[in-house]
């Protein structure tokens, strides 16, 4: 069982940075977060798979946002600079245990935070 706790978010004008943060309770194989729009289907923004510390990012988010981690504090943190109003959502930790599956496919994450709101105004 993993449990995640999110947090970070708020609000911010066009060109700002955020950074949200994901303690995570037992062990992993890829962290992640994921984002929903209103109206729209869950996507994967960047993930980081927790023993090789290798990331991979969504063409979207490419350049501007970084996700890292702090082993000893088993937290996972996304750093979101240069936002955009198209970057408005709730974003959502997510965690997979096993290596199987695209790391896109939000069905082969076993684990979800609550979710917490990014709001980018123009």
């Amino acid at each position: 069982q993993v449990h995640l706790v999110e947090s970070g978010g708020g609000s911010v004008q066009a060109g700002g940075s955020l950074r949200l943060s994901c303690a995570a309770s037992g062990s992993t194989y890829i962290l992640g977060w994921f984002r929903q729009p209103p109206g729209k289907e869950r996507e994967v923004v960047a993930v980081i798979f927790t023993r090789y510390g290798s990331t991979l990012y969504a063409d979207s988010v490419k350049g501007r946002f970084t996700i890292s981690q702090d082993n000893a504090k088993n937290t996972v943190y996304l750093q979101m600079n240069t936002l955009r109003p198209e970057d408005t959502a709730m974003y959502y930790c997510a965690a997979r245990v096993s290596p199987a599956g695209s790391w896109r496919d939000r069905g082969t994450y076993n684990y979800w935070g609550q979710g917490t709101q990014v709001t980018v105004s123009s």
